[in-house]
């Protein structure tokens, strides 16, 4: 017997990282996605405890201060696409810069230093998982919506964006899905 599940990383993570702290008796402060506000500096062991009762889980403690800098721009970026209410246009590069404190362009030679890719090229991989997440989910979306819902001027900016990035249009994706679900 298979079970097939589907999960949300961010809640997963979240109670995680709330096990650990507290099996470690750690008083702690969750400041949004990835970032943890300790009340106090940790003892060696009870740091060595908590890296090693997070690596379990693939979870890691980021010291580098670009790697760190990056991380916060891919919880932003992951937190703008994934949870945005806002049903106006949102400009990536004006709240990164707002929310980190740091010009865009700085933001930007940072990403691409330490990951080799482009803050826009992110946003565009985040924006195509969502979508077929969309796609995939229960919840019958149109394209039109999918695409409002993603800040997309148009679907077809959506579909040719879907199309370089997966090498399928949005429909032939939902067909493959369409398949895949009545053989279940």
């Amino acid at each position: 017997m298979k079970l097939f599940v589907k999960f949300d990383y961010q809640v997963v993570c979240k109670r995680v990282l709330e096990a650990q702290l507290n099996a470690l008796e750690i008083p702690y402060t969750l400041n949004g996605i990835g970032e943890i506000e300790l009340a106090s500096n940790l003892k060696q062991d009870k740091k060595e405890a908590l890296i090693s009762g997070l690596e379990f889980y693939g979870i890691e403690i980021i010291q580098d201060e670009k790697d760190v800098l990056v991380q916060r721009i891919k919880d932003i970026v992951s937190d703008i696409i994934y949870n945005s209410t806002e049903d106006k246009a949102y400009n990536t590069s004006t709240l990164l810069a707002e929310k980190l404190n740091y010009s865009y362009s700085y933001l930007s030679g940072v990403f691409s230093e330490v990951t080799y890719s482009s803050i826009e090229n992110f946003v565009i991989l985040k924006k195509i998982d969502y979508a077929k997440e969309l796609m995939s989910g229960n919840k019958s979306l149109t394209l039109t919506e999918i695409a409002h819902r993603l800040q997309y001027s148009s679907v077809a900016h959506l579909s040719g964006q879907f199309k370089k990035i997966t090498g399928l249009t949005p429909s032939s994706f939902q067909k493959i899905i369409e398949k895949r679900r009545s053989r279940l």
